[in-house]
């Protein structure tokens, strides 16, 4: 069942609140971040695969929630931060098929370059946190 709760001021609908999604971020146990960093030319690519993602992630067993961050200056590296109930939920998704078809098109940009004996257009690096307090 989902249970939204409509926020208005002055009248104005403002947003809707889905209420479960409230609770269950509160528990959210573990946290990845994948640091990724993108060649110049390959930046508007890469968030253009963000921006059409199969969001296959969010059916994934412990998911909670997800933010891609956008670096305030070119040379810095991308943000994909995901909220997971636990490492083991997260490990699972990393395993699963949904992960390789969610990234497909990435991996296959990879491959093109590889082939055509270029640099790697990304690179990316994953750090597993425990969250501590809110």
């Amino acid at each position: 069942m989902k249970i939204w709760l409509p926020i208005y001021e002055n009248g104005n609908h403002l947003l809707k609140l889905y209420l479960p999604k409230i609770k269950i971020v509160m528990q959210k146990q573990f946290v990845a971040v994948n640091y990724i960093t993108c060649t110049p030319e390959y930046r508007e690519r890469f968030e253009e695969l963000f921006g059409s993602r199969a969001k296959a992630i969010d059916l994934m067993p412990g998911f909670i929630d997800m933010h891609v961050l956008k670096p305030s200056k070119e040379d810095q590296d991308y943000l994909i931060v995901s909220y997971w109930e636990s490492e083991e939920a997260f490990k699972g998704w990393t395993k699963s098929e949904a992960f390789i078809e969610g990234h497909k098109r990435g991996f296959a940009d990879l491959a093109k370059a590889k082939a055509e004996g270029k640099e790697a257009p990304m690179s990316s690096n994953f750090q597993t946190y425990k969250i501590i307090a809110n």
